[in-house]
């Protein structure tokens, strides 16, 4: 069994607010300092639910990454956790895309990997929280897809997935080749083992540019752009503090009854 997982590099988004700062008139982001790049944690799960699969099943793993000059400590991390083979589209042609030029690049790398029984994404991006690109990998490839996953069981050329809603679970099988998009209900993804991390440290990952999938740049990372960004700001947050006093406890309690039922809160 041959299984694809895609993975994201992103700016740490635990990065405080005061790390960075916005570019209004280029609507990017404009780090203040060296902030951490890490793998985003919604496919760390995708790469958990692979593994699980291989953990019983036997299959290979490939993660998959799309960008440029990538750090290859955050890339190499699902080699690190147990994945056979890391594919990097690592060019400058690749650089600033959009969710549609993302999956068409992943798309494109996937058909040249060749027989694929199964894709695996996070259910979203920590940095951008679409949720758009697992979708559009499916729609490109022309494969069934399931959204926001817990629970995958492979069985019979059929995945038998349980499937996260507003009131709790639904069970639904599909049938393979498919596209399965993973939410942390999953569960903690795995640490790396230092058997894997010496193994991994070996592997070293294939690196395609645009035209090693059959594309070029006109069809990738900014150029292939479909979406066009507005306005990209940060939230203002303002508040007001009323201080609600008297000559003692209780008179300072029955003033402050009177604030709040005026303010119709009591």
């Amino acid at each position: 069994m041959n299984i694809v997982v895609c993975v994201k590099e992103i700016l740490d988004p635990e990065a405080p607010a005061d790390s960075y700062t916005i570019d209004s008139i280029n609507n990017v982001l404009v780090p203040k300092g060296k902030i951490a790049k890490v793998l985003n944690p919604f496919d760390e799960q995708a790469v958990e639910a692979a593994l699980r699969i291989k953990d019983k099943l036997g299959a290979k793993v490939t993660a998959m990454s799309v960008g440029k000059q990538m750090d290859r400590v955050v890339t190499k991390k699902p080699v690190f956790m147990g994945a056979d083979e890391l594919i990097l589209l690592e060019d400058e042609g690749f650089a600033d895309g959009d969710s549609w030029s993302t999956a068409y690049a992943i798309a494109a790398a996937i058909r040249k990997v060749g027989q694929c029984d199964l894709v695996l994404c996070g259910r979203q991006a920590a940095d951008s929280n679409a949720g758009q690109v697992g979708i559009a990998i499916a729609e490109l490839l022309g494969l069934p897809h399931v959204s926001v996953v817990r629970k995958i069981d492979i069985f019979n050329g059929k995945a038998r997935i349980e499937r996260v809603t507003s009131d709790g679970y639904e069970t639904v099988e599909v049938e393979l080749p498919a596209l399965i998009t993973v939410t942390n209900e999953l569960g903690q993804a795995r640490y790396p083992a230092i058997q894997n991390i010496r193994i991994a440290n070996k592997i070293q990952p294939t690196v395609w540019k645009p035209s090693d999938i059959g594309l070029d740049s006109s069809q990738t990372g900014k150029q292939g752009r479909r979406q066009k960004l507005i306005k990209l700001f940060q939230p203002v947050r303002e508040g007001t503090c009323e201080i609600v006093d008297g000559e003692t406890v209780q008179e300072a309690a029955e003033n402050l009854a009177f604030v709040l039922r005026k303010a119709k809160i009591l």
